[in-house]
């Protein structure tokens, strides 16, 4: 069996130490890994892919690919896309990713890689894709309403919000879980990274995330010594 690897965050780049470290660890050992952005007016990629890289680099990964993203991918990024050791999807406007990458040449070359064992990590945007359902909190969409999107499909059988904290997601996520009946549902801080293997979680760095399984609600183990709260068990693979 190919393992599957996800790496989710609730707020922007960088990677926590812990979890650059197992990106790295689970990548391919040929071919770049993939950087994927839809480009922002008035503002440089190129200035700010070092936010996303250097974590990276501190671990030996050096050769990276820059996507930008847009309605009409190239038969070149395409390819190199599909020959990717690891990929990562950058934030933004979450609209605009759904758009470029869901049911698109993109997503379908996403989708297979993960499968194959290509890890993949979502930063904000980049990890609201990641589900069945891309839900948009009117905070983070233009028009100030909350809009239920097609996602990747690579987290079945769950529903997540990014920013739990700041954006205050609590109700929001509460109500998905509820009106889904989705096995489980994370709520991801904004300085907070989770790995899952395989669909199970097994690490998480920063702020303890929000997991609610169906029957059921319990946080996972934090990364530093825990608290009095209690802490369901997660075991790392």
């Amino acid at each position: 069996m190919t393992n599957q690897h996800l790496f989710l965050f609730g707020g922007g780049p960088p990677f926590t130490e812990g979890l650059a470290r197992r990106f790295a660890s689970v990548c391919a050992s040929a071919g770049p890994i993939a950087l994927l952005y839809v480009p922002r007016e008035g503002t440089s990629w190129m200035s700010y892919a070092p936010v996303l890289t250097g974590s990276l680099e501190a671990h030996r990964k050096t050769d990276f690919f820059h996507f930008p993203l847009s309605g009409h991918p190239t038969a070149a990024q395409l390819a190199a896309l599909k020959q990717s050791a690891g990929i990562v999807i950058a934030g933004g406007e979450t609209e605009r990713y759904q758009q470029f990458i869901v049911h698109t040449p993109v997503g379908a070359v996403i989708q297979e890689q993960f499968q194959d064992g290509i890890p993949v990590a979502g930063f904000s945007a980049g990890a609201l894709l990641a589900p069945d359902e891309c839900r948009i909190p009117a905070i983070d969409q233009r028009d100030g309403r909350d809009l239920v999107l097609e996602g990747l499909g690579l987290l079945p059988d769950a529903v997540l919000s990014v920013h739990y904290d700041t954006w205050d997601e609590a109700a929001n996520l509460q109500q998905a879980f509820t009106t889904t009946r989705r096995l489980y549902a994370y709520g991801l801080p904004e300085r907070t990274g989770i790995y899952l293997k395989n669909n199970q979680l097994v690490r998480q760095e920063g702020p303890l995330p929000v997991v609610l399984k169906r029957t059921e609600e319990h946080t996972c183990q934090p990364s530093s010594p825990p608290s009095k709260a209690s802490f369901g068990k997660i075991t790392e693979s």
